[in-house]
């Protein structure tokens, strides 16, 4: 991608009449809530969120927002193979494909086989105990 649209023409020349009127036209980095300490529940505040529920990340979910958003999801086959396939390769990139890797990748790899295996065999392993002490 050429740098002419990543970065805006005022601040690529500064010194500019366009970069100077940028510059006055400058928004604080924060939402004006943030901005403004003491006074968090303003109008600003009580708005809707500009991005849409369906487009946010579950950590960005309000507590509120969580119904609607879970009923937008993709609850087809295809939906569900895909969120199992993004989890997966999100996985592989951040742990298993790095140049300096460690054991945590294939610990917890490990450590999800034997939790599995323990739920699976719960009903046995419960029969035994009791057996063991009556």
């Amino acid at each position: 991608m050429p740098l002419s649209r990543l970065v805006p023409v005022a601040t690529r020349f500064p010194g500019t009449p366009a970069s100077r009127a940028a510059a006055q036209r400058r928004v604080a980095p924060y939402p004006a809530v943030l901005a403004r300490s003491g006074r968090a529940d303003t109008q600003d505040s009580k708005m809707a969120s500009p991005v849409p529920v369906k487009e946010k990340k579950l950590m960005e979910v309000k507590l509120g927002e969580l119904p609607g958003w879970i009923l937008m999801r993709d609850f087809t086959p295809k939906g569900i193979a895909g969120a199992f396939q993004r989890g997966y390769y999100r996985y592989y990139n951040k742990y298993i494909n790095v140049k300096k890797g460690g054991v945590a990748g294939i610990s917890m790899v490990l450590a999800a086989y034997v939790l599995f295996n323990y739920c699976r065999s719960y009903k046995e392993l419960k029969h035994e105990r009791l057996r063991k002490y009556h």
